[in-house]
């Protein structure tokens, strides 16, 4: 059975980035915005896949998904 991998975009607002939290081995992405993030995603998960865990020449399903937190002030 294939496995699956996920990439998750996260937004860090101190720092004012997208970051990942992923179970691709070696990928780790920073990204001002979600469309870098995801081209970066795109260009670098299976060139990490390739490198860390052996995959080439396969088509294999990412999961992505983005999630922004909030803390809003109630008077």
């Amino acid at each position: 059975m294939q496995r699956s991998y996920y990439v998750k975009a996260i937004w860090d607002p101190e720092a004012a980035v997208w970051t990942s939290q992923t179970d691709i081995p070696s990928l780790v992405i920073e990204a001002d915005d979600l469309a870098e993030f995801e081209a970066l995603m795109e260009a670098l998960g299976p060139e990490m896949l390739a490198a860390n865990a052996g995959i080439h020449n396969q088509t294999i399903p990412i999961e992505f998904s983005a999630a922004s937190r909030r803390e809003l002030l109630v008077a």
